[in-house]
């Protein structure tokens, strides 16, 4: 049986009786609530930058290092939950998760000073890496499993339209009254997701034969690490570009504070459409398709410097960034077929890659600010991480074929 074979199967392995009386949409809607106030809070903490870097009294470089303490927690809560919660049920697993993230969130909302910040960031952190991976197992055991990927999508709708709604409105909670509502907000998001779970989640059990050490039989395969890897570096290029749009909205394109919550939803559609249409290609040609997108973010990336300075040319930019940066649900199907027994820790890895890339891209790109080449200097430091991806990727496509 090949890889392809194991992961199918093991991601198809439910109580077939529960889910003949369980409403596919409805379980969907609940899984995607939870990405929706996921998404918020990851990505309104980007577009929040600004004003708690003000707020706690540091520049924006270093307020940045709060996005990387809860990029840092998704990788180091991802492997860790995912192993260690071999036994439990998805659906306990899943509300245990969304409780913590709701009560990290608000704590974030009462730091009294960045250290406390940095502190409650990385504990937010900490369940979004299982909380997807176990999202989209549940969701890809609902489909056949030729529209696996675009069950996955569907559980990332809730990440993507998060950021046209959740986070412009997280945003403007932030300018209007004061940035710590921007993340309370997410505390809510969380009980409602729980409250969903509860009702709608099919109630399984464990597998008999779940075990930490089963889980970590995903480590053994070498197509694994590449397609970690991938996601890892590949995925630093969108974040490099996106962690510093509001900034360079307001000091290189000078627009009005009230223009950055609209430029960030038109990265939010982007996103959304490029989910849909990357799930779309990547059940017919998955290894092509991830291909296609870290090429196109590349040239995307690049063009960010040049259009900088005019808002209908980066907005239209952050838009095909946005499009660009439907990879991840391609690299979780692409764990799915490759991970074997191993999927719960795999299927959590894909999001500490990408948090990685998102701890990453905004280090390296800050690095490049401070030494004085500016905001827009982002897109050459994405552009290149994006280049590495593919030549990584390119790596996995051909020692696969050599394998298969």
């Amino acid at each position: 049986m090949n890889d392809m074979s194991v992961g199918r199967s093991a991601t198809a392995a439910r109580p077939a009786a529960e889910l003949r009386t369980t409403k596919v949409g409805l379980v969907m809607f609940a899984l995607a609530m939870g990405g929706f106030a996921i998404g918020t809070t990851e990505f309104a903490a980007m577009s929040l930058l600004p004003y708690f870097s003000a707020g706690l009294g540091v520049d924006e470089p270093t307020a940045a290092h709060a996005i990387s303490a809860y990029a840092l927690g998704v990788v180091v809560g991802a492997p860790l939950i995912a192993v260690l919660s071999a036994r439990l049920s998805r659906r306990t697993l899943l509300m245990g998760l969304m409780a913590v993230f709701g009560l990290a969130n608000c704590l974030s909302a009462l730091s009294p000073s960045y250290p406390w910040m940095l502190l409650f960031r990385f504990m937010s952190g900490l369940p979004h890496g299982a909380y997807f991976g176990v999202a989209a197992l549940v969701a890809a055991s609902l489909v056949p499993s030729n529209k696996r990927t675009q069950a996955v999508a569907r559980v990332m709708l809730g990440l993507t339209i998060a950021t046209i709604i959740g986070v412009p409105m997280a945003t403007w909670l932030g300018q209007a009254m004061g940035w710590r509502w921007g993340f309370a907000v997410t505390g809510l998001l969380a009980l409602l997701t729980f409250a969903l779970i509860a009702a709608f989640a099919p109630r399984d059990r464990p597998m008999p034969d779940a075990s930490p050490l089963r889980e970590l039989d995903a480590l053994k395969n070498r197509q694994v690490w590449l397609t970690l890897a991938t996601g890892a570096i590949g995925f630093g290029g969108m974040f490099a570009v996106y962690s510093y749009t509001a900034s360079t909205l307001l000091t290189v394109t000078q627009v009005s504070p009230a223009l950055v919550p609209v430029v960030i939803a038109v990265f939010g559609v982007g996103l959304t459409l490029g989910t849909l249409a990357a799930a779309w290609a990547a059940d017919k040609a998955l290894m092509q398709t991830a291909a296609g997108l870290l090429i196109a973010s590349a040239v995307v990336l690049a063009s960010y410097p040049f259009a900088a300075t005019n808002i209908w040319a980066i907005s239209l930019v952050i838009f095909l960034v946005g499009f660009t940066g439907s990879l991840g649900t391609v690299l979780q199907t692409r764990l799915m077929d490759v991970a074997r027994n191993g999927q719960t820790l795999a299927a959590a890895l894909n999001h500490s890659a990408f948090n990685t890339a998102n701890a990453l891209g905004p280090w390296l790109a800050g690095i490049a600010i401070t030494m004085g080449y500016g905001f827009p200097s982002s897109g050459w430091v994405g552009c290149a991480l994006a280049l590495i991806g593919l030549c990584i990727w390119l790596v996995a496509w051909w020692d696969a074929r050599g394998s298969a």
